[in-house]
């Protein structure tokens, strides 16, 4: 996500929708005229319906086709139930997205038949702010700081002291069109954000697809992620800062097409010591044409490493990063001389075995520093594509966007 300092009055808009306790509108012909079935302890959506505002109890929602309107926040104590087939699509209008903070919980379970989906209204690039979620786990922000505030246009302190925290669960779940743009107009969200997210957080078979900014990016915490998917999106594929340290992560794929800046962007804030995050099972792959964002930009390398970013790769397969505009495209790229002498020197960036194929800068890491002529390694061709299983959840209009990994 790109830097942004918001003003009080520049997120009036925005508070003026969440500042109300949670509207659930059904059809006339729902559960009795419109009101809320199930347990006294909580709301049951029921195949169609909206929801706007803050939730003040428990809700479930069932199968079905729902509206999002205006940012919806799951606040400290409440759990959002979400069942297998639930679609929510987003009002574009009103700068809509959810928002699931600390002390709340998410279960939003769909399975490789019946994904949960979340779209839009136009079905643009853009259109609305993502799924966000909050938790309790530490982080390790700027200057070493516990805790930070939100870039999401929330401005939601986060971090904590609870590494195994439980923001609950996320399976077959699509975002679609992500990355509204907020503040000055050029920042945008993320279609999946995990602010200090902890290790006790269920984070399985994922689709972030044609974002406006970064598939996923994790601010600190220790949550793990499995059979993540990310397709089409303009900025980096994976992000992470603040010094996430998820240690049992695997079967990530990025598919970069059309526009389309780093595979993986990773920093650790500036600060040296940090935990290295571990993903075994990498595949980073981009289109022919695909270029960066900003034309003339750097960002077209598959792996890039900075402000102390670690992390140990394994099984890592990159294909398609080819230069772009005049500049290099690479496997790895290491931004500054800290991040060389204390990440990679001391054994905390570490990816291998790779193959690395159909690019420019065969097996060769990349130096935007002098006095590095590059780490060469030779490709091990006995690394293959990840595996995930296919089904509705990777499938958009009828493409399947796991069709690369056959």
């Amino acid at each position: 996500m790109k830097k942004n300092i918001l003003s009080l009055l520049s997120l009036a808009v925005v508070l003026s929708v969440t500042s109300c306790t949670v509207e659930i509108r059904e059809d006339a012909d729902i559960n009795g005229g419109g009101t809320p079935s199930g347990p006294t302890t909580g709301a049951v959506l029921s195949g169609t319906g909206t929801l706007t505002g803050t939730l003040t109890q428990n809700t479930t929602v069932k199968k079905g086709t729902y509206s999002l309107e205006g940012v919806v926040k799951v606040p400290e104590g409440i759990t959002l139930t979400i069942e297998p087939g639930a679609t929510f699509t987003a009002k574009t209008s009103v700068g809509s997205s959810l928002v699931v903070l600390q002390g709340a919980k998410i279960f939003a379970e769909g399975t490789a038949s019946e994904p949960i989906v979340f779209t839009s209204d136009s079905k643009k690039p853009g259109d609305w702010g993502g799924v966000t979620l909050y938790g309790n786990a530490p982080i390790k922000a700027i200057n070493g700081a516990i805790k930070a505030i939100s870039e999401d246009g929330n401005e939601v302190y986060y971090g904590g002291d609870q590494p195994n925290d439980n923001s609950g669960s996320l399976k077959y779940v699509r975002v679609e069109y992500g990355g509204k743009k907020i503040g000055d107009g050029t920042s945008e969200t993320n279609s999946m954000t995990f602010y200090s997210v902890g290790a006790g957080t269920t984070l399985e078979n994922l689709v972030s697809y044609m974002g406006t900014d970064d598939g996923y990016e994790f601010f600190g915490g220790t949550v793990n992620a499995k059979n993540l998917v990310s397709y089409g999106n303009y900025d980096d594929a994976f992000d992470w800062q603040d010094g996430w340290s998820g240690q049992n992560n695997s079967n990530w794929f990025a598919y970069q097409t059309g526009t389309g800046n780093f595979g993986m962007e990773i920093e650790a804030s500036g600060n040296a010591d940090n935990t290295a995050p571990k993903v075994n099972g990498i595949t980073l792959m981009r289109a022919a044409g695909t270029k960066p964002e900003n034309p003339g930009s750097s960002e077209v390398s598959a792996i890039q490493f900075k402000k102390h970013g670690s992390g140990i790769f394994t099984n890592v397969y990159i294909d398609g990063y080819k230069n772009t505009d005049g500049k290099n495209a690479y496997s790895v790229l290491i931004q500054d001389a800290p991040t060389e002498t204390e990440q990679v020197n001391k054994g905390k960036i570490v990816v291998s075995p790779a193959n690395h194929l159909n690019s420019d800068n065969l097996n060769i890491w990349g130096y935007t520093f002098s006095g590095n002529g590059g780490k060469t390694f030779t490709s091990d061709t006995t690394v293959k594509k990840v595996s995930l299983i296919g089904g509705a959840w990777a499938t958009v209009n009828g493409v399947d966007l796991l069709s690369s990994l056959k």
